[in-house]
């Protein structure tokens, strides 16, 4: 069985950043991680993604200015946020894809963005 179990979350003045972790137990090795997000009333988005040769994808809202990376040894996917605006605001979820696309998931963390 897979666990996900995200940090670092919080309140933050706009401008400022913060650094998700994510540390995942079970079978975890080697699979694709990615970020997502949801914010009040809003879809959830797909905010960045990671695959185990280290490629990385990004929504265009965050580009350059959020950086996903992953520590297989340590099991554990980080996103460094910069920059950070009052619409980053929502909470973040980590995610896993095991057997299908992030098909597994955490309980989130918040991310508050004050202006």
């Amino acid at each position: 069985q897979v666990q996900l179990v995200e940090s670092g979350g919080g309140l933050v003045q706009a401008g400022g950043s913060l650094r998700l972790s994510c540390t995942a137990s079970g079978r975890t090795f080697r699979r694709a991680m990615g970020w997502f997000r949801q914010a009040p009333g809003k879809q959830r988005e797909l905010v960045a993604s990671i695959i185990p040769n280290g490629r990385t994808t990004y929504a265009d809202s965050v580009k350059g200015r959020f950086t996903i990376s992953r520590d297989d040894a340590k099991r554990m996917v980080y996103l460094q946020m910069n920059s950070l605006k009052s619409e980053d605001t929502a909470v973040y979820y980590c995610t896993l894809s095991a057997y299908s696309l992030h098909d597994y998931w955490g309980q989130g963390t918040q991310v508050t963005v004050s202006s």
